[in-house]
């Protein structure tokens, strides 16, 4: 089968892979849909060999891109139980590898191994920008029937960390939370968090971005390049501030003023990776009582609870899609996606 690869300086490949077979407590997806994540973007971006060091790689072979995979399950190793996967099973795959036995595997977190990581699929091990993809049956999380391929790949990912953040939160429907950065995860965040029944103050210096916000639930939009942020948000709130806040931009500035801007008890979320932050503390913190909360994306039962609510609720998630590509636009579909002006893009099959 093909495969993409991430070769470095914002170069792809269409390599040849051999088809998976499931060691005895694996499975193969046959992939239907594959989500572009913005994580994937600091491997595309990458110096060859930078990427993997990353992650605390020294070396890697290279892999089959691709973190966000849904599709259909047509193999089962031998210990696989049924209750686990199954033949015809629709599917999404908790994208990380673990020891499987430790006090986080054992409860769905895979990437918090006490070992450490063995595999982030898309990264270290092969993803799902193929045909098919094989992954431990321990990972696997059904797609209810209700949901498409499109919306299962979203969940993989980028909307599954969203609903993690949002659960760290402990996000209310009487609460206004801000959304700093109108990207795949923080349009999804915005999306979940209007569905919740929250105020949503969505923050973008895109005014397309922005205007999907409003679209996507937002109660109010802040473009931060002219506008003094926390004043605004305190404006908005009766002198008080948010009530959470969840920044899903990486900026450092972004950050601080999603501290700053809750009120007294309020929470701050980050979920965007890399980069560094600077708080006066006891301003910003310790006077106010603010609470700082990291989240790195779900565990599997948060997958599936995620795709639960939003089979319940009958959310869009497929809206969040802007581009659909098959593998042979690889190229030019990550040429747009690296523009970071557009919504989602997914890889059908």
């Amino acid at each position: 089968m093909k495969g993409v690869v991430f070769v470095g300086d914002r170069k792809i490949e269409m390599r040849d892979f051999a088809d998976p077979t499931p060691g005895p407590n694996e499975v193969v997806l046959e992939i239907k849909a594959s989500g572009m994540c913005g994580s994937d973007l600091k491997f595309y971006r990458a110096a060859p060999g930078e990427a993997m060091k990353m992650l605390g790689f020294a070396n890697a072979d290279p892999v089959i891109a691709g973190h966000e995979p849904c599709g259909v399950v047509v193999a089962v190793g031998s210990n696989v139980h049924p209750k686990q996967a199954y033949i015809g099973q629709r599917a999404m795959c908790h994208h990380y590898r673990g020891c499987g036995a430790c006090p986080h595997c054992s409860t769905g977190w895979m990437q918090l191994c006490v070992d450490g990581v063995a595999e982030v699929y898309g990264a270290t091990g092969n993803g799902a920008h193929a045909k098919y993809m094989k992954c431990p049956a321990s990972t696997i999380v059904e797609l209810p029937s209700e949901l498409s391929f499109e919306t299962g790949a979203a969940i993989a990912c980028g909307t599954g960390t969203a609903w993690g953040a949002l659960k760290r939160l402990d996000l209310a429907g009487d609460e206004t939370i801000a959304i700093f950065g109108q990207g795949p995860v923080g349009l999804s965040a915005t999306q979940l968090a209007a569905a919740m029944g929250a105020r949503v103050i969505a923050l973008d210096v895109s005014e397309e971005r922005l205007a999907r916000a409003k679209a996507f639930g937002a109660s109010d939009v802040i473009n931060p390049s002219n506008t003094d942020v926390v004043a605004a948000i305190r404006q908005l709130t009766r002198g008080l501030g948010a009530h959470a806040s969840l920044d899903a931009s990486s900026s450092p500035e972004a950050r601080k003023q999603a501290v700053q801007c809750v009120r007294t008890w309020g929470k701050a979320c980050f979920v965007g990776e890399g980069g560094t932050v600077s708080l006066d503390v006891s301003p910003d913190m310790l006077r106010r009582q603010v609470t700082l909360i990291g989240s790195w994306t779900f565990s599997t039962n948060g997958q599936a609870d995620c795709a639960r609510f939003i089979a319940d609720r009958k959310i869009d998630v497929d809206s969040l899609f802007t581009d659909r590509w098959t593998l042979a636009d690889a190229e030019k579909a990550y040429q747009l996606f690296d523009k970071q002006t557009t919504g989602k893009g997914v890889f059908l099959m």
